[in-house]
């Protein structure tokens, strides 16, 4: 088979520029909460195609791709020398995944990954990852950009028959420059497994707080699978003696199955927001769709509101990908002006954008009636809005 190496070349060259350039426009419909945009912000062919193939034509004479990307999703998100970066989990058709630094001068477009994908180092004293996945960012008062991200080892406890079974935990780099990254000792804390794990921004009491998700195992929740809070006294060995459950699996809701904390949290007036996911299983399989929810401000375990049901739900196109109706999040960028962008995914395969603004979130958070747990609770809440609105129907 004979081809025009030069020009499939500029072809490749030329679809991935108009690809990346792509000017986003908002979605039609808005709840006014949140808007959202019509098109993903970061896909697998958005993966730079020098990644993916081999352009010495004396090598690959037929031009062929050598490294298949599947997915971008998952990413952790900051707000760094005035770009917007996303630490975006990237998977191979290899089925591994890793991570890469993709940046936008507005948040909402014109994403271009960094010229090559992150290097985590290891850890002298663990195992070698197998996968890794899901990093959240935190910009901490003590100075470091911290990144927590799950690492996936084979259960060695499993018979060889099984090789799905797997023990995850959460592993923990830092950086001053988003470039060069320091690997320091897994989290260890009372619970079997640990994924979702975020790191909060500010010292609490003199030591560093983390949100966990107690888990017994790797898929199943068990008797963990709520939002957890503990503190460890150092970053190089952190260790948590004990971990309080702020936020609980509930019978018949959007977190019946589990539940676990996106991106660290965001400081307001009011209190501290939150944004989470929550899990509930279905005759399809497993439903995932986020939520917010609101701390106090001085005491972090107490939840002061909890709007009732999801925040954001896969719609459309969102609902179809490798692990269908999942929306999923673990990074968000809050803007001095207020403005918030929020970055989810959908069905482990692209990456969105849907933007916000802390008073609307507020807002939301503050007057959205909480889940009653019964459906004549959830009649009534709206026979009280309904009698309130009469005066304007």
């Amino acid at each position: 088979m004979n081809i025009d190496f030069s020009e499939r070349l500029d072809k490749i060259k030329s679809d991935y520029e108009k690809l990346v350039t792509l000017k986003n426009e908002p979605a039609d419909d808005t709840n006014g909460v949140y808007q959202r945009y019509k098109n993903p912000v970061l896909t697998g062919k958005h993966a730079p195609y020098f990644w993916k193939y081999d352009l010495n034509p004396e090598t690959n004479p037929l031009l062929l791709e050598r490294i298949g990307i599947n997915a971008t999703f998952n990413a952790g998100a900051i707000k760094w020398n005035g770009k917007y970066l996303l630490v975006v989990r990237v998977e191979g058709s290899d089925r591994k995944s890793f991570f890469a630094v993709a940046e936008s001068p507005n948040g909402i477009d014109n994403f271009r990954f960094w010229e090559k994908p992150i290097l985590v180092p290891g850890h002298p004293d663990q195992q070698e990852d197998t996968n890794i996945y899901d990093m959240r960012l935190t910009m901490h008062e003590d100075g470091f950009v911290y990144g927590l991200f799950c690492t996936e080892r084979r259960d060695p406890e499993a018979p060889a028959g099984d090789q799905s079974a797997a023990i995850a935990q959460c592993a923990i780099v830092r950086t001053r420059d988003m470039e060069t990254w320091e690997r320091l000792a897994d989290l260890r804390t009372p619970s079997p497994q640990q994924r979702n794990v975020v790191l909060h921004p500010r010292f609490v009491d003199g030591k560093y707080a983390f949100y966990t998700r107690p888990q017994d195992g790797f898929i199943e929740a068990g008797n963990g699978g709520g939002i957890g809070f503990g503190l460890a006294d150092n970053m190089d060995n952190a260790v948590i003696q004990q971990e309080f459950v702020i936020d609980s699996k509930v019978y018949h809701t959007i977190n019946e199955a589990k539940l676990g904390l996106g991106p660290e949290p965001l400081k307001t007036e009011r209190g501290w927001l939150h944004l989470a996911h929550g899990v509930r299983n279905t005759a399809a399989g497993l439903r995932y769709v986020l939520y917010v929810f609101m701390t106090d401000s001085d005491d972090l375990t107490r939840i002061i509101h909890k709007p009732a049901g999801y925040f954001i739900a896969p719609e459309g196109d969102e609902r179809v990908g490798d692990v269908s109706n999942v929306v999923f999040s673990n990074g968000w960028i809050a803007d001095e002006d207020g403005t918030v962008y929020i970055y989810y995914a959908s069905s482990d395969t692209r990456m969105h954008v849907a933007v916000s603004s802390i008073d609307k979130l507020i807002d939301y958070a503050i007057n959205t009636p909480e889940d009653g747990l019964t459906s004549l609770a959830s009649v009534r809440s709206i026979f009280q809005l309904v009698d309130k609105n009469k005066a304007f129907i």
